[in-house]
């Protein structure tokens, strides 16, 4: 290209190409940085919850960079025909030494570092205010970046928005708390509860369960006498599990509520009142699944069993020795008001560790019924050992982080943190 002399109307206009070549690179360098550094998902959840300039600016965003290898193949030929024609006009106006210090100097300042600087701060503004014009070049480039964004997609696959996992999430939340010091709105419970909630998948029963030796439970043979309704008044407990023979063989539970009628002069029998199914999960299973079954509202207390395979072999060479006569109540059995309406050939009236057998015991003329198992529930595996009992204030607990006292609690750490 031949010399231009200054002062003639090409030259000038030499020089406004040069202007807008170095104004069009700038922008070409900026929205490459501002536009590919927002992430769909962090668009997506601007435009859902974020501030009413931020969601404006986020559904204009979205649509441009959904296609995020055809729009970097835009940008970056943009930014390349803009730095491959400005030193041919400056090369026209001077020598080639200065034609190529000063467009060096010219595209590093305007257009690379002061776009840069300017797109990572407000990349999501300027973003939103070109959005139109990326538009237009999205269709003016088309025919040569389509195929070169395609053989992307075929090589590296297509923009895949990678979400945080739970640790991450879980960093993330402590960083937005201002404890962090960043300038974060949470507060210390707020952080505490949300990584308490995302821990509640990885923590199994075994982990936020009450020991076998520590729960305090009654014999289904026991008498509501007034010693033993002080002692469940001590203990402050709204639900109590019910045991046969051993405490590891839980067979149900009562409700503290229903024992407020009964008298302790009475000495009512525990067998007499009103013993509720009491659910069976595996040590492993994760608090999230046992709160589910919580919420249904059936139970709010769980025993907790492991395998124990070895109790298999010794419940099958004793099983012969346990068998009873159908007519025969059991041993331990006293009720002058009451009579034996069924009694299962395989129950030991309590007596089998870890087998819940179809017990019926029913008070003649009177409408409490005690009924221990049905179809659902008639007898437990052979090879399940209790272990202990998980209830809804050990999921709380387990989600806030911190102990529940309530009015009669005595603070006992059951966990070893």
């Amino acid at each position: 290209m031949s010399k231009v002399d200054p002062g003639t109307p090409t030259f000038y206009v030499y020089i406004l190409v040069i202007i807008g070549l170095v104004l069009f690179a700038g922008m070409m360098s900026g929205l490459t940085l501002g536009l590919m550094s927002l992430g769909l998902v962090d668009l997506e959840v601007l435009l859902k919850s974020g501030q009413p300039a931020d969601r404006k600016h986020a559904a204009k965003i979205l649509p441009v960079v959904k296609n995020q290898h055809l729009l970097l193949c835009t940008l970056l030929i943009g930014n390349a025909l803009a730095m491959e024609a400005l030193p041919i006009f400056l090369n026209s106006l001077l020598n080639t030494f200065f034609a190529i210090l000063i467009s060096v100097t010219l595209i590093l300042m305007f257009g690379e570092i002061a776009p840069q600087a300017i797109c990572s701060r407000f990349g999501l503004a300027v973003g939103s205010a070109m959005a139109p014009v990326v538009r237009v070049l999205l269709v003016i480039f088309f025919p040569v970046a389509y195929p070169i964004s395609k053989l992307l997609d075929l090589i590296l696959g297509k923009g895949h928005e990678p979400l945080f996992r739970r640790a991450e999430l879980k960093t993330l939340v402590d960083m937005h708390g201002n404890a962090a010091g960043k300038g974060g709105e949470l507060t210390y419970d707020e952080t505490t509860i949300i990584a308490g909630a995302l821990e509640l998948t990885s923590k199994t029963a075994s982990q936020a369960m009450t020991p076998i030796e520590d729960v305090f439970a009654l014999d289904v043979n026991s008498k509501l006498d007034l010693a033993m309704m002080q002692m469940i008044m001590a203990k402050g407990h709204s639900r109590i599990p019910v045991y046969a023979g051993s405490v590891t063989n839980i067979v149900g539970l009562v409700l503290v509520k229903n024992l407020l009628t009964l008298l302790p002069q009475d000495e009512t029998p525990v067998r007499n009142c009103t013993i509720r199914k009491i659910p069976r999960v595996a040590e492993g299973v994760p608090l999230y699944d046992i709160l589910n079954d919580f919420q249904k509202g059936h139970s709010h207390m769980a025993v907790v069993v492991k395998c124990n395979k070895e109790k298999v072999e010794s419940v099958k060479q004793n099983s012969e020795q346990l068998k009873v006569d159908e007519r025969q109540p059991p041993k331990n059995f006293e009720s002058k008001s009451t009579k034996i309406i069924k009694l299962d050939e395989k129950n030991t009236g309590g007596q089998l560790l870890g087998q819940r057998s179809t017990k019926k015991w029913e008070q003649t003329g009177a409408r409490n019924v005690l009924e221990i198992g049905d179809e659902t529930l008639n007898s437990f595996p052979n090879d399940e050992e209790v272990v202990g009992i998980i209830t809804m204030e050990d999921l709380i607990e387990e989600l806030l982080q911190e102990e529940i006292l309530d009015e009669t609690d005595e603070y006992v750490n059951i966990h070893n943190k």
